[in-house]
């Protein structure tokens, strides 16, 4: 699935599958997704979303199918899908004691890129939490703490997200700073893969879901 669209895809899925003990979450599950095109999945829970993200992602195998990056079929952990990929799991794992802006220094570093004191300033202040910039993070809102790995992304200069539910605990506002984020991400020739129930005001947007 894919919106429409001309020119190579970024990430392709053909017919992948996966289990967890003897349960089948999906099978057959087939994907298409290029520049400035985002891809939702759907579904209830348990129905294989975050594992079908991380699969994507390169983080785990599926039990069946394949993937391919820019045309080239790709194992698990393959590097140049890593370094092209900006992975956001439903958990924000931030470390209590460190502040916003130090928190935020430190995804992107885990993430293999550098940020500048007054880039990742910037940045908190693009999403409103510049007051909170010096404060730990475990006095933060759940929906704040969210703020921060989002906040991430536009800092590692990945072309393709991948985003596990990332609407959990945000308000109004912090719905529409995730819409805007998204947009310019695709804007600039990005592409995103967003598990969500939450549907997104986000244009040239296709739906896969999964039961």
């Amino acid at each position: 699935m894919g919106a429409a669209s001309t020119g190579e895809a970024v990430l392709e899925a053909d017919h992948l599958a996966a289990v967890r003990g003897r349960t089948r979450l999906f099978a057959d599950v087939t994907l298409r997704v290029r520049a400035r095109e985002a891809l939702f999945v759907t579904g209830p829970n348990g129905s294989g979303k975050t594992t079908l993200l991380r699969i994507l992602a390169g983080l785990t195998a599926p039990s069946a199918g394949s993937v391919r990056f820019r045309g080239e079929v790709v194992a698990p952990f393959d590097a140049r899908r890593r370094e092209s990929v900006a992975f956001a799991g439903h958990l924000c794992a931030l470390k209590d004691e460190l502040s916003a802006l130090e928190n935020l220094q430190a995804l992107v570093a885990l993430a293999g890129a550098t940020a500048s004191d007054e880039s990742t300033a910037a940045a908190l202040e693009r999403v409103r939490l510049s007051r909170q910039r010096s404060l730990p993070a475990r006095v933060l809102s759940q929906g704040q703490r969210r703020r921060i790995g989002l906040t991430r992304l536009t800092l590692v200069n990945k072309p393709l997200w991948i985003l596990d539910e990332p609407a959990t605990a945000l308000d109004a506002d912090g719905i529409e700073l995730l819409t805007s984020l998204i947009r310019r991400h695709l804007d600039g020739d990005g592409c995103a893969i967003v598990a969500t129930h939450q549907r997104l005001d986000i244009p040239h947007a296709a739906t896969l879901s999964l039961a």
